[in-house]
């Protein structure tokens, strides 16, 4: 749905940004800006700014801003139209009706009721664990040493011995046949018509990163089988896609998940006070578990079960992480097999010493893989070193590669060279290995020191520009937008030039033409950027001047690398650039 420029302002306007993050965090005014405690990283001391004159947020610890649409961005892991909706709603503002093709609404509205269905299945469950006939259920639940209040939190419910019973409620609330089969509650064939798909079961609600219910997971009262049954796939539940606990996990603090394989893990690891925990849905650990915990967290600890299943399915999940870019760790559970169990024996405290003791995943894949060797032999033990070695080529990056190296050669005594030129050897047995090109990746070095050097420098200029329009007036015809890199600082430029124009400067409203998360955060970072304590208004003067020096010095090398000879009007515009710049050189630049 598209949504204008007028209707996107006029929400975020109508918002102002420090009463909506004051409902989050704790803020404290200091001067003209509000500061508390960063809700995106750990901290102890304040460093995360909100400017009600800016209408934007930034952290110089973490580097995460933007504006309002941005603040719920990040931290309900809002869709850009999910929080204009949010926003919007919380001011009074009507958006205007979306306009679907026919099979869109169709879908949207089928979403809708697939939705209803589950949260008043989910209410039926909770209310039926309360009542006589969910003792057994209940029973199952205290027997596992769950508080009422985890119950409640987790949603915990049961579903009783009747096999229609839920499947007459939901018709009773109106809901058609075909609908509660497509929200995968119930069954229909020829021999015993319509039935439940779970009956006498203790229920745990799936919900989505938003506390929508899309499925269940429901434990058999008994030795009936399959022990533990999930809901189908259905349009709102991919299990591929979804975390279980990840709607409660995701406001955590902690820079880590706990990735566990059981629903009961996760919710034993809540109410011992690890609120970072989540489990995959009844399947083994997919690319896209790793891509959704991306979006959270760039480290993951693997409390998966200590026996040979649990075992197998950690070392699965060791590459998809990676690749995913998450660094991994494993948690040892022996002497006992999953963290429910272990925290109900040894506590919370001796958990967290566990966590702080996790092995790392490569050094763990060796100890599973020693197994396989007959480690007192000579043979044995060569053949173990050639696997390993193997296996360190998977390290493209130099330094951590030898890293690696060192660390095994530390654990098995052998030599850091020995075992360098054997994982050589491999490399380039499996044609991995590559000619080393120093010479060019020294000019790369220093070309790329350049270019982040130059783009710093326009980030300081954006800021200032930002905060003093004097300084604006001072230098815009000497600097314009085409003097900063293509890409979001000139998209940034241009709008803040317009602004200018318009006597209208509003950077909040500038992060309206950006809907992606990175950019809202990449945008918040040119207006925030930390520029060096000067002492005297003498030093910041010549401060600012060197900056538009290099930042204009930069475009024109630009401009003149990028010249066609012929073209004889872009000859007259550099030299007009080149003259500007000498008008530079010159310019005193006063700051008030």
């Amino acid at each position: 749905m598209y949504y204008s420029d007028e209707i996107i302002e006029e929400v975020r306007s109508r918002n102002d940004i420090v009463d909506v993050i004051s409902t989050y965090v704790k803020l404290q005014k200091k001067g003209s800006s509000y500061f508390g405690l960063c809700p995106f990283h750990n901290e102890k001391s304040p460093s995360f700014s909100v400017s009600r004159q800016k209408q934007m947020y930034y952290c110089f610890g973490c580097g995460a801003g933007g504006n309002v649409f941005t603040f719920l961005m990040e931290y309900e892991n809002y869709t850009f139209v999910e929080a204009l909706k949010y926003l919007a709603d919380r001011a009074g503002v009507e958006l205007p009706e979306e306009e679907y093709s026919k099979e869109a609404k169709e879908r949207a509205d089928t979403r809708a009721i697939l939705l209803e269905i589950n949260k008043a299945a989910a209410q039926y469950y909770y209310v039926q664990l309360k009542s006589s006939q969910g003792a057994v259920g209940l029973g199952y639940f205290k027997k596992r040493q769950l508080s009422d209040e985890t119950i409640k939190a987790f949603g915990l419910g049961y579903s009783n011995k009747y096999s229609d019973d839920l499947y007459r409620y939901l018709k009773s609330k109106g809901y058609k046949d075909d609908m509660i089969a497509k929200a995968g509650l119930i069954s229909i064939d020829e021999k015993n018509g319509v039935y439940d798909k779970f009956w006498n079961r203790v229920m745990f609600p799936i919900m989505d990163v938003n506390s929508r219910v899309i499925g269940f997971g429901g434990r058999v009262m008994g030795d009936a089988k399959p022990k533990y049954l999930n809901s189908p796939e259905t349009m709102v539940f991919d299990k591929s896609r979804n975390l279980y606990g990840l709607n409660r996990a995701r406001r955590t603090k902690k820079p880590y998940f706990l990735l566990c394989e059981g629903y009961m893990d996760v919710i034993s690891l809540h109410q011992a006070g690890f609120t970072n925990a989540v489990a995959s849905l009844g399947t083994a650990l997919t690319p896209g578990h790793a891509a959704l915990i991306r979006r959270y967290v760039q480290e993951v600890y693997l409390t998966y079960d200590s026996d040979g299943a649990g075992t197998r399915a950690a070392l699965r999940a060791m590459p998809i992480l990676r690749d995913a870019g998450i660094t991994a760790k494993i948690i040892r559970m022996e002497p006992y097999k999953d963290p429910d169990e272990f925290i109900k024996n040894l506590g919370a405290e001796k958990f967290e010493e566990r966590i702080a003791s996790a092995r790392n995943v490569f050094m763990y894949s060796l100890e599973v893989l020693e197994k396989e060797y007959d480690m007192n032999s000579p043979e044995g033990k060569t053949e173990f070193m050639k696997e390993t070695a193997r296996r360190l080529t998977q390290f493209e990056e130099e330094i951590e590669r030898n890293n690696y190296i060192e660390a095994v050669a530390k654990a098995y005594h052998v030599g850091f060279e020995d075992l360098r030129k054997l994982v050589g050897k491999m490399a380039v047995q499996a044609g991995l290995a590559k000619p080393v090109e120093r010479p060019r990746e020294i000019q790369n070095n220093r070309k790329n020191k350049k270019e982040d050097g130059i783009l710093v420098s326009q980030k300081i200029l954006l800021t200032w520009l930002i905060e003093s329009e004097d300084i604006f007036r001072q230098i815009e015809k000497y600097i314009t937008p085409e003097d900063f890199s293509e890409g979001l600082f000139r998209q940034v430029a241009e709008l803040l030039y317009e602004q200018y124009e318009k006597h209208e400067v509003n950077p909040a409203q500038i992060m309206n033409h950006f809907t992606d998360e990175e950019e809202h955060r990449q945008v918040a970072g040119l207006f925030h950027t930390k520029i060096k304590e000067l002492t005297t208004v003498k030093e910041q003067e010549k401060a600012l001047q060197e900056t538009i020096l290099r930042v204009k010095d930069h475009s024109i090398e630009e401009a003149t690398k990028n010249l066609d000879p012929t073209d004889i009007q872009g000859l007259q515009r550099l030299m007009n650039e080149k003259r500007k710049m000498q008008d530079l050189r010159t310019l005193h630049i006063s700051i008030n």
